[in-house]
């Protein structure tokens, strides 16, 4: 039989708190919200007494809808705050429990507990009844079924399992007041819209640009931030007079006391911030800065990793932490508003040895530095399935470089002392140039057949190191549209013209481009592949223009670059697809960059590779 945390409810009663009770769940009732969310009031147990005042938190809601928290199971109550009703009562909000057994492990209740009666907080009349003969808490009975103002939320003087217990310690009375003296600090996690005097003391963790909105009804602006504390974290929007008011104000990872906000449902289109509520600032609204004394978290994330996204559905709001294997060059795009931004592309690798791409946009990606290959966590990114499996940091997201946190210091360790030397496979797939050694998904061209590689719905990409056994001159150039944006072939008109279909336009001249057909070997197979012109250039070490006018004018020098081509090696990244011609089926490889072999890098994988195999 397990044994619960004896005691633990007469310390609860009195206000002292307890550090990760195990209890029994005796009863759990459903209250309806109202417009909010419904909450779930339940009675534990210790097995001596039985105490009715717990309530979960709204984002605990789930683990009751799905019977995960049921009659007779046994749980641990790892986090919870303490609030103070007007009449005196304590009532203990649940803010994180794990369940040790379930009801079928358990069986029933564990020993035969009474209703605790004795050392209940009094109110004012000196007579608050026993939780057990109460009736049910309801909604419009405002401060006990959203445990109202005057909350107090305490350090724990209490450990259990030892079983050490120290009774004779009260908790404070509650938190320190502001500096105003107006209210008492309460947890993010205990506020709702029913509640008029409260203030919390968070940390801002993202604030937005100021944004602008012109419509029928006028003009306006709105910011907005999120906040966290020990509890939870909160979404806070100021629209007009408050952004004058507090935009300026308000640094990102700074502490501050905020009071008399409106609190209403949070409307989760356009927000990922786990909380049924969100703020808006109004005329009453305060916000005064407050000493760190570093109690306050810097972030609240709930990790995924790496290797985990291919299981998450498109489009799903993740929090990532990576290693910072590789960074593109800033690159500008102008919006269909004809606005232009900077984009920037990195790529993360973490301990499950997988690497996601992720863009970044504005002005994190103009001033993202990704030397010395940093620890990069990101909340609130977006999941695309464009490429595989892609991310995207959005304004609403919150990007943190080298965050002063323990899974931060974990993969800097692992990085350090084996991470370095693994190239990482790739869940986005790269289109033309860039990624680098860091996104890649190395095979040996033996692998690309005996894993069947393209044969799938989707083409598969990877990447290997070959050499160059023979090129194919016949046909490699051919005269295409002299336009910018179009290679289309040219038909020449026999007049000195050439005429493109696909730009309905006659030119007086044309460009040379390049389609080379190679065959590329390493030391366990050999493959043909098609190079177009960026990367048939890198090969043949000329350009397109260049090769042309050797072919019309001096053939024994066309043939001479080819020739000194050959047995060349180079770093090829590969696009595999199975297509079909002619009622025939073959496998189609193309190659989307081309590269020379970095030696320091490629012995490391050579030794990584073999440390692999010895421990096979």
């Amino acid at each position: 039989m397990m044994k619960l945390s004896e005691g633990a409810i007469e310390a609860l009663s009195n206000g002292i708190t307890c550090n990760d009770p195990v209890l029994q769940m005796v009863h759990i009732r459903k209250i309806d919200g109202g417009n909010g969310p419904a909450r779930f009031r339940v009675m534990m147990s210790d097995g001596i007494h039985t105490m009715s005042s717990f309530m979960l938190s709204t984002q605990l809601n789930c683990m009751a809808e799905d019977n995960r928290l049921a009659p007779n199971c046994v749980c641990i109550l790892k986090r919870h705050v303490t609030n103070i009703l007007k009449d005196g009562r304590r009532v203990v909000i649940i803010l994180e429990i794990d369940v040790l057994k379930h009801a079928a492990e358990v069986g029933g209740k564990i020993g035969e507990p009474t209703a605790y009666s004795e050392g209940q907080s009094k109110g004012p009349q000196n007579a608050a009844p026993a939780p057990e003969n109460r009736a049910p808490l309801q909604p419009q009975n405002r401060n006990e079924s959203e445990c109202e103002p005057n909350s107090e939320f305490t350090r724990s003087t209490y450990v259990n399992r030892g079983f050490n217990r120290d009774f004779g310690k009260k908790a404070p009375s509650a938190m320190p007041s502001t500096p105003g003296g107006s209210s008492k600090v309460v947890p993010i996690a205990s506020l709702n819209p029913y509640q008029s005097k409260w203030t919390v003391r968070a940390r801002v963790t993202n604030k937005s640009s100021i944004r602008t909105w012109s419509n029928s009804r006028g003009d306006g602006k709105l910011f907005s931030m999120e906040l966290v504390d020990e509890s939870g974290e909160i979404r806070v929007t100021g629209f007009n007079q408050e952004v004058d008011k507090f935009y300026d104000l308000v640094e990102v990872g700074k502490v501050y006391y905020i009071s008399k906000g409106s609190l209403k449902i949070a409307n989760k289109q356009y927000t990922s911030v786990k909380n049924d509520y969100e703020m808006t600032l109004n005329g009453e609204s305060t916000i005064i800065p407050c000493d760190d004394s570093g109690d306050v978290p810097m972030v609240q994330c709930e990790f995924v990793t790496i290797g985990d996204l291919e299981n998450k559905d498109k489009d799903a709001i993740v929090d990532v932490i990576g290693v910072c294997k590789s960074v593109d060059e800033l690159t500008r795009l102008t919006t269909k508003s004809n606005r232009e931004v900077s984009k920037r592309t990195l790529n993360l690798m973490d301990m499950t040895g997988k690497v996601v791409s992720v863009t970044l946009w504005g002005e994190e990606a103009e001033k993202f530095d990704g030397s010395g290959q940093p620890i990069v966590a990101i909340k609130a990114a977006k999941l695309s399935d464009f490429g595989g499996r892609s991310l995207s940091a959005s304004f609403s997201s919150t990007l943190m470089i080298n965050p002063d946190i323990p899974e931060a210091y974990k993969l800097r360790g692992w990085y350090d002392k084996e991470g370095h030397a693994m190239d990482g496979q790739s869940l986005t797939e790269m289109r033309g140039g860039g990624g680098g050694g860091a996104n890649t998904n190395w095979k040996s061209l033996c692998d690309v057949k005996t894993e069947h590689l393209g044969h799938g719905e989707k083409a598969d990409y990877y990447s290997c190191i070959a050499t160059i056994v023979y090129l194919r001159k016949e046909n490699c150039l051919y005269q295409a549209c002299p336009s910018q944006d179009c290679n289309k072939k040219v038909v020449d008109q026999q007049n000195g013209m050439f005429r493109c279909e696909k730009c309905d336009k006659e030119f007086p001249n044309f460009k040379y481009r390049l389609i080379l057909s190679a065959n590329i070997a390493d030391c366990g197979d050999n493959q043909w592949v098609t190079c177009f012109q960026e990367s048939a250039e890198a090969i043949l070490g000329q350009n397109a223009a260049y090769l042309g006018q050797l072919k019309d004018s001096n053939e024994s020098a066309f043939d001479e670059v080819f020739q000194n081509a050959n047995f060349h090696t180079f770093v090829f990244r590969n696009r595999v697809k199975l297509e079909t011609y002619n009622d025939e089926s073959r496998i189609k490889a193309t190659v989307m960059d081309v590269k020379p072999v970095d030696h320091k890098d490629y012995s490391k994988r050579l030794i990584m590779n073999i440390r692999k195999l010895a421990a096979q």
